[in-house]
């Protein structure tokens, strides 16, 4: 490697722990602090260098708590390479300072360890300031990459092994908006679809006011977009989702839903949930029960409301109790497996095309993997089924997955 890093093994003490923070929720800030002080418990004598959200605005939390021998902010993660070896390899640093540059100037990553699917990145920054989010703040503006710079590292992965291409971004739905080329997401994804060794595109999340009528059409009419999206709904509540500013009604995103699997039938629809916001009351919060019913999706991401410093929602005082939240919390977790179970059970007895993953450890002689419109499946066979995409009929299903076989 130029850089002249290796990935340490197993159990392998390692000369440098490299550490990239979330700071999304409290939860995110706490682990990401227990996983800094654990790498130099574990590694006492290697540098400890800590990167990501947290380092944005929580640089003296970090170094209070921690104590680490870096800390790089997110605007110099693309020259880590060449900051560690200034500090580590000071001589090999001065030989090839010029050589990565040239090399991170490529951006792009062709290779992802144990991973089927690759995760290709498209876009930063987030323009929408939710009231709750602490993200923009942490990201800035958004920003997106050269489409012929994605198309290349798409084509590289591809060419690696990675039938299935998941692309992500902090507000996906914004890519190309401050480009001059005038291609948005719509288009980059005609132009990944050109790729032959590439069978799978999947989208990470996008928000509801960015899936257009075109991205709409492009997706029924593709043969390699994944029948699947997670649009985050947070609250079902008009009255809370204006206080989260989030521009659109629960009457708008339900319609949404409804133009989307009347155009793409069978499509999946997994989404988020905020609970406990500052306001929200039982009314409220049953506003947003009734709108999951009626979306009926795959997966409902459920989280507790976390107040983040410096956001608008922090400075409201309508605070809901703890133990209501986790009442909602648990009253919504039940019904979003009802509506999991309803959604797949609509599948047993079809025959459907399956990324498999990894053999299943519960299940010996079972294979792991994925429908396009990412139903769980289990697939019997002595074969090695790894990376494969297998059509299969779906012949059983129990507890959130599928078994199926060749029939």
């Amino acid at each position: 490697m130029l850089s002249g890093f290796v990935e340490a093994k197993a159990k392998e003490l390692a000369d440098i722990c490299l550490i990239n923070t979330c700071t999304v929720t409290h939860k995110a800030d706490a682990d990401s602090l227990n996983i800094i002080r654990k790498a130099k418990k574990d590694n006492p004598a290697s540098m400890i260098v800590v990167t990501g959200c947290l380092t944005e605005l929580d640089a003296k939390k970090i170094k209070d708590h921690c104590n680490p021998s870096l800390i790089i902010r997110n605007k110099n993660k693309d020259q880590a390479a060449i900051l560690l070896l200034r500090l580590f390899k000071p001589a090999i640093a001065h030989k090839q300072d010029g050589a990565l540059r040239s090399q991170n100037a490529i951006r792009g990553i062709s290779f992802f360890k144990d991973h089927t699917r690759a995760f290709l990145k498209v876009q930063d920054g987030c323009d929408n300031f939710c009231s709750y989010c602490k993200i923009p703040f942490v990201r800035g503006r958004s920003v997106s990459r050269n489409s012929q710079e994605i198309l290349n590292e798409a084509k590289r992965l591809a060419q690696n092994g990675f039938q299935e291409i998941v692309l992500t971004g902090i507000c996906l739905g914004d890519y190309g908006k401050d480009l001059k080329s005038g291609i948005n997401l719509a288009g980059l994804l005609k132009q990944m679809e050109e790729i032959d060794a590439l069978a799978r595109i999947r989208l990470s999340s996008i928000e509801a006011k960015d899936v257009s009528k075109v991205l709409i059409k492009r997706i029924s009419r593709s043969k390699k977009i994944c029948k699947h999206l997670h649009i985050p709904l947070q609250s079902g509540d008009n009255q809370i989702l204006k206080r989260m500013n989030r521009h659109y009604s629960g009457e708008v995103f339900l319609n949404l839903i409804k133009r989307l699997k009347k155009a793409i039938p069978g499509i999946a629809i997994t989404t988020d949930v905020l609970v406990g916001f500052p306001g929200e009351r039982q009314e409220n919060f049953l506003n947003t029960v009734r709108l999951i019913k009626q979306i009926s999706p795959l997966a409902v991401h459920i989280f507790p409301y976390s107040a983040r410093q410096g956001t608008k929602a922090a400075d409201f005082l309508e605070n809901t109790s703890a133990q209501d939240i986790h009442k909602r919390i648990a009253s919504l977790n039940q019904i979003a497996r009802v509506c999991r179970d309803k959604y797949m059970r609509s599948f047993l007895n079809k025959k459907m095309v399956v990324l498999v993953e990894d053999s299943y450890a519960a299940y010996p002689g079972y294979w792991q993997g994925h429908t396009d419109n990412y139903l769980k499946v289990l697939i019997r066979s002595k074969s090695n089924l790894n990376k494969r995409l297998v059509s299969v009929k779906l012949i059983e299903f129990c507890d959130g997955l599928f078994k199926a076989d060749f029939r």
